[in-house]
């Protein structure tokens, strides 16, 4: 009995080959992970290389150049994923420069997020099997950037409801004073 899926390990670090929805998202996650880690322990262990007390213009040059790489290695590997997600529309991964248009990337990682895989195999081989590790993380990303969005919206809005109740109060107490 054959399955359906790639019996082949293949780099999910390379551009060739296929993602799933849940691979995608927990490639994603797993490189989101990565970055906040490798930032924690560079705060950590060298708090002088980002010196942010007195502004941005501070950054030591070393900091910048171990920003400017990060930064490198994420848009690299954020192609990668986003080229091989692609692939298993079956779209050439020319697409992922769509990325670099403001307002259709939006467009695009919805489209990422949302559309089915084929099911079979398409111009770029078999389907890949999804690890469960991938499944766990891609799911915990479903449910950890829709919540930070909320946050992100819901946080300043109570805390602009919050200083408006406070200074209707202060309204109220000096007219009965």
């Amino acid at each position: 009995m054959t399955s359906s899926f790639s019996s082949t390990t293949d780099s999910p670090l390379k551009a060739h080959g296929r993602f799933g929805r849940l691979s995608f998202l927990g490639w994603n996650m797993l490189m989101s992970f990565g970055v906040i880690l490798l930032v924690f322990l560079i705060g950590l262990f060298a708090p002088g290389l980002f010196n942010t007390a007195e502004g941005a213009e501070n950054i030591s040059i070393p900091g910048l150049i171990m920003m400017g790489i990060l930064y490198i290695v994420l848009i690299y590997f954020s192609f990668i994923f986003t080229i091989r997600r692609l692939h298993d529309r079956n779209h050439t991964g020319w697409l992922s420069l769509l990325m670099l248009v403001p307002l259709v990337n939006l467009f695009l990682i919805l489209y990422l997020f949302f559309a089915r895989g084929d099911e079979g195999i398409n111009n770029y081989g078999l389907p890949r099997a999804t690890a469960t590790w991938e499944k766990v993380l891609g799911w915990l990303y479903i449910l950890v950037v829709p919540l930070g969005i909320l946050t992100a919206i819901a946080v300043p809005a109570y805390q602009d409801y919050v200083q408006k109740a406070q200074y209707s109060q202060l309204e109220i107490q000096q007219r009965a004073e």
